[in-house]
């Protein structure tokens, strides 16, 4: 690609520099090749001149002048040079050199874009992670959203990825949950019943309920309150499974909270930190030496009840992600997480382990707006609007798109009525409707019987219009835009460039006719146009959206 075949031309240049005594090899490496993001800085720009000036105690623009003479010997991809600012060296490509992009992705089609950056290095990303207690939130499908496309991203650069779930089925929240089920059911047979002070509101336990009745009658009256546990953990899960599969989510691994109570690796770490001298009794409880890692306050991980604190098995579960042989560990939470994470980091440093493996990313909520107001209540599940009612509203399209629209750390604002409206107002709309627009200038080709040339009998020296230009060198940003939005675990940025390619699009197609009287102009556009529908289609699927053809 361009940027490949520049830095290429950067980094030869910067050897050269050091083999006739301009520079030392201080600086290898460090410099950068970035897209300016004001119009007349140039295509490119590089602050090679301004690092190596930092290691030597030189003048920037001095050393950017040197670079500048190398450079110059290029001419058959460069245009122009020029040195701007403190010292930055703007880079100026011939024009005609950009309607190269369209070989490697006319060749590599679905695949452009991918590669294999990740070495198979293997990745575990942990998301949804919803306690079986109750439906999906919207909450919950923002993280859902986010731990997919993370996946995706990581799939899509050559990361040997496992998605997985887990599954908080022990503790004294699953307690509660049956005793919520059986007051529930002992209602509904009449029966007296106690629900429980912090119960599990919400009409999801009469339904479950319900069903009981409905195939057992009243023979669960009497029966233990684990019985209703368990029926009301599975049952709430095949929702939670069923709803995930509803918005194209699927995992590979699940791990299950009491497999660390019965293989005793609550205990056993217990014991580890124990013998390392980091735990100690106090106030009949168990407390973790979380002080000795740079936390403010010793922290209770076994509480006077010989109960475990939330902290005790989330360490022990990561520290079976390390056992696993995983190198790269991504934790998806919410923001109300933002106390435990220094606690279970304390306790994988403590325990041996490099807790910069371990990425947590912590998302902010999700506001949703009806009419500029917000939307408080479900008129189903208790005092929380669901997944699925959000989806019923909007569309898995509309929900993906708008969940991802955002970076994580920034709270959401879902506008409902903008996410249904079929208008190019709505980004989701937007961005869509350019490929539809590609597809029906390809039907519009062959009902008037202009073929699509290959690419090699097309003249792709027509393209030369502003707006043509601007749409290859939105192309050829997208295999670097991938790669970075995997290493930086930033989803936002593959929708950002989808609404800046779809926006190039449309002020093309408002401006220009593709299919026109000049048959070479017509088939190079024709090809610039393809050009466009592949790398929107391709991310679009990298996102996880439907790639329509008409609407």
């Amino acid at each position: 690609m361009i940027r490949t075949q520049l830095k290429d031309v950067i980094d030869r240049c910067f050897d050269q520099g050091v083999e006739q005594g301009f520079w030392s090899e201080a600086g290898a490496g460090l410099y950068k090749l970035e897209v300016p993001r004001h119009d007349g800085q140039g295509d490119f720009s590089t602050n090679l001149a301004l690092i190596v000036a930092g290691k030597e105690k030189r003048n920037p623009r001095e050393v950017a002048a040197q670079l500048v003479e190398l450079l110059e010997a290029d001419e058959a991809l460069l245009e122009n040079v020029e040195i701007a600012g403190p010292g930055f060296v703007n880079l100026f490509l011939n024009s005609a050199l950009w309607s190269s992009v369209l070989a490697p992705i006319n060749e590599q089609g679905a695949s452009f874009g991918l590669t294999d950056t990740g070495n198979g290095r293997k990745v575990m990303v942990e998301f949804v992670s919803a306690n079986p207690t109750g439906p999906l939130s919207v909450g919950h499908g923002r993280n859902a959203i986010l731990g997919d496309t993370i996946a995706r991203l990581l799939d899509a650069t050559g990361h040997n990825v496992t998605r997985e779930y887990y599954f908080n089925d022990a503790g004294r929240q699953m307690r509660v949950l049956g005793a919520s089920l059986k007051a529930r059911y002992l209602e509904l047979i009449g029966q007296p019943y106690e629900f429980p002070e912090d119960g599990y509101q919400g009409d999801y336990l009469y339904e479950i309920a319900r069903g009981m009745i409905e195939n057992n009658g009243d023979t669960f009256k009497d029966a233990e309150l684990d019985q209703f546990r368990r029926r009301a953990q599975d049952a709430i899960f095949a929702d939670i499974d069923a709803t995930l599969k509803r918005i194209g989510i699927t995992f590979d691994s699940y791990y299950n909270e009491h497999t660390l109570y019965e293989e005793g690796l609550i205990d056993d770490v217990v014991k580890e930190l124990r013998a390392k001298g980091l735990v100690y009794e106090k106030d009949d409880a168990t407390w973790f030496k979380s002080t000795e890692f740079g936390q403010e306050k010793d922290r209770v991980i076994i509480k006077s009840t010989g109960e475990p604190t939330y902290r005790l098995p989330d360490i022990a579960y990561h520290r079976e992600k390390f056992r696993r042989g995983f190198e790269w560990m991504i934790d998806i939470f919410g923001a109300d997480h933002i106390a435990t994470v220094p606690d279970v980091m304390a306790g994988i440093e403590a325990l041996g382990y490099d807790n910069r493996k371990v990425k947590v990313i912590l998302h902010q909520f999700v506001t949703l707006l009806r009419d500029g107001k917000q939307v408080k209540m479900s008129t189903r599940k208790a005092t929380f609007v669901t997944v699925d009612e959000l989806v019923d509203e909007v569309g898995v399209d509309a929900l993906r798109f708008f969940f991802l629209m955002r970076k994580p750390d920034s709270q959401l604002e879902f506008d409902l009525e903008l996410a249904t409206a079929q208008t190019q107002e709505n980004p989701v709309y937007y961005v869509q409707y350019a490929h539809a627009r590609l597809c029906s200038i390809e039907r519009m080709a062959a009902e008037k019987e202009v073929a699509v040339p290959e690419l090699a009998e097309a003249d792709l020296q027509q393209l030369s219009e502003a707006e043509e230009y601007q749409l290859l060198k939105t192309l050829a940003e997208y295999p670097a835009m991938v790669t970075a939005a995997a290493r930086d675990l930033a989803p936002h940025r593959v929708i950002f460039y989808l609404m800046e390619l779809a926006g190039h699009f449309h002020s093309y197609y408002n401006k220009y006719k593709v299919i026109t009287d000049n048959v070479p102009r017509t088939q190079a556009r024709l090809c610039l146009c393809k050009g466009v529908k592949t790398v929107l289609a391709n991310g679009l699927q990298l996102v996880g959206l439907s790639v329509p053809d008409k609407m």
